[in-house]
């Protein structure tokens, strides 16, 4: 069954020769990464056995973005298209944030998944000295063997999507064959049922309590982070066959496959823990001090069982799933700067295309670099994934924002897939973004808003030195929600319970600058806030959205035949 199709170039100047297959394994390929290699440690760290119920309770919530975002990339099926719905809806200054928050999310990827890959290699021999197990980071020398996949990356890249989709869909089957074995194989060797209320129980007491502890493992255990990559097939709109009928069902798909491994890697792990490890350590939050665990969790509990094949293609697998996911996603990102470009928000020159493959060389080019420098400072797993999911965690809050307001300007467009029950789901889901952008706690966020400075100040700097040809008004009319709901989030934030502790994450200066979320707001009072927060501010957006007719003049603006694009050698 091909993949590839015949090609044809789309209306934003670039190739459309991805079909369904291609398109479903590019999502499940952005899900299905190191997520699944780590998170089910972490999470079980933070919320013993009962991080079952985080990853429940994050399915469900999450479900309710993957819907929307079903229905809006069957809409739109444009090169960055999740950066694209704001705009349509609320115009360039809410296109813009979100935009940024698109960008810097997808962009802390590709580096994250190449430290995953060789924080997961280091325990072979012959990559001895790469990882520092008392700082949980790669060495100089792992840096530099991470910057080297990176320009592997760039290289497959700009040979075209036709040779990227090549190269992942067989190692995609590979990375969805493999979790599923693992599951397969540690449910029913030797199993430790009674894990589940060994280390103090179901569930963890300390630390906030049980309910608290559920919560905070959905953003500190790496949950939620997990669970993204879904959208991924949305950013090659612009390069889909039929993206009307493919896009949609390969969002939802991506996501079935993810929740499945997810839930199932979380009970396997648990399961396959030697019942005298988590004696020894007394409860399941010491289990952190474990070293091997903690850089390559699978892979230790295959080894300890006395599954050495098991354990080899853990290791095998550990090394292509982030390697693949890292592939992936310096290709969505570099088409995600691609179409901010076109907005008119970042320079023009990245829009500029390699004149045989098409493929946007500039914007594949600076996602090569950012990476490189998001990897210099942060070369561990948990410090990148605390970077991506700082920005992720408020990216996916506009897809459903975006879908309520477009459902009223646009009510009679073209639906190939219609979000069920929408008038209740679309609200709900940027109620349940908002729990967590909230559940990721005051560091992160107040770190969030930082990086969204930075986003403004090279909007801003484009804008003034016209380094954008195409003049964009800032409507700020229709997004003067914004600036109030970002404010709420963050006053709520500082004064609930989640990430203790100074401004910025404690960086440079601020180690003891702002300390945040001691607790002021008691708990599910919390909760409360937010709601109210976010309900008020979905009917206020929705009702302050863009005018139909200029609604309208942005969709035929973004379906426009003619590609103004500069091709390049």
């Amino acid at each position: 069954m091909s993949v590839i199709t015949g090609a044809s170039v789309g209306s934003d100047g670039l190739k459309r020769d991805v079909g369904f297959f291609g398109l479903f394994f590019v999502s499940a390929g952005s899900v299905i990464g190191s997520g699944w290699l780590f998170a089910a440690f972490y999470a079980l760290v933070i919320a013993g056995p009962a991080s079952i119920l985080s990853w429940l309770l994050g399915l469900s919530m999450v479900l309710f973005i993957v819907l929307a975002q079903a229905e809006l990339s069957g809409m739109f099926p444009v090169s960055g298209g999740s950066s694209k719905f704001p705009l349509l809806a609320f115009g360039s200054f809410a296109g813009a944030s979100f935009g940024w928050f698109t960008y810097l999310q997808a962009v802390v990827v590709a580096p994250l998944e190449a430290v995953a890959a060789l924080q997961y290699a280091s325990s072979a021999s012959l990559l001895d000295g790469i990882y520092d197990g008392d700082s949980r980071s790669l060495t100089g020398k792992g840096i530099a063997i991470a910057a080297a996949a990176l320009v592997v990356f760039t290289i497959i890249n700009l040979f075209g999507i036709r040779w990227m989709a090549r190269v992942n869909s067989p190692i995609t089957m590979w990375k969805i064959i493999v979790p599923f074995l693992t599951i397969a194989v540690l449910l029913f060797h030797d199993p430790h049922w009674s894990n589940f209320t060994a280390g103090g129980g179901f569930f963890v007491t300390e630390n906030g309590g049980s309910a608290h502890t559920i919560l905070a493992a959905l953003v500190g255990g790496g949950v939620i982070f997990a669970m993204s990559g879904f959208d991924s097939a949305t950013q090659l709109g612009g390069e889909s066959v039929n993206p009307e009928k493919h896009l949609p069902w390969a969002v939802i798909g991506s996501f079935a496959l993810g929740a499945a491994v997810f839930l199932g890697v979380q009970i396997a792990f648990i399961v396959s823990l030697d019942p005298a490890t988590i004696a020894s350590y007394g409860s399941w939050s010491n289990l952190s001090a474990d070293e091997m665990l903690g850089s390559s969790p699978f892979y230790t509990v295959a080894a300890m069982a006395g599954l050495g094949w098991l354990a080899w293609t853990l290791r095998v697998d550990a090394v292509l799933s982030p390697g693949a996911t890292g592939l992936i996603y310096l290709t969505t990102t570099s088409r995600i700067a691609y179409g901010n470009s076109r907005s008119g928000y970042v320079p023009e020159f990245l829009q500029r295309r390699t004149r045989k493959a098409l493929v946007p060389l500039w914007g594949i080019l600076s996602t090569f670099i950012v990476g490189l420098i998001f990897l210099l400072p942060f070369p561990s797993w948990q410090k990148l994934a605390s970077v991506c999911a700082t920005a992720g965690v408020l990216m996916y809050s506009g897809i459903p924002l975006s879908l309520g307001a477009l459902r009223h300007s646009l009510p009679d467009a073209s639906r190939p897939f219609r979000m069920p029950f929408a008038a209740v789901t679309a609200p709900l889901g940027f109620v349940f973004a908002s729990w967590i952008v909230y559940w990721s706690g005051w560091q992160v966020y107040s770190t969030l808003v930082f990086t969204m400075m930075i986003g403004f100040i090279v909007v801003s700097v484009t804008r003034r030195l016209h380094l954008n040809s195409k003049e964009f008004r800032i409507d700020w009319r229709a997004a003067r929600w914004l600036v109030p709901y970002l404010g709420g989030i963050a006053l709520c934030s500082y004064l609930g319970d989640f990430g203790q502790g100074p401004v910025f994450s404690g960086i440079g200066p601020f180690s003891d600058v702002l300390i945040g979320a001691n607790g002021v707001l008691p708990e599910w009072i919390d909760l409360v806030a937010v709601s109210a927060l976010a309900l008020v501010t979905y009917f206020v957006a929705v009702r302050t959205r863009l005018p139909d007719e200029v609604v309208a003049a942005h969709v035929a603006d973004l379906f426009d035949s003619e590609s103004d694009s500069e091709v390049v050698a």
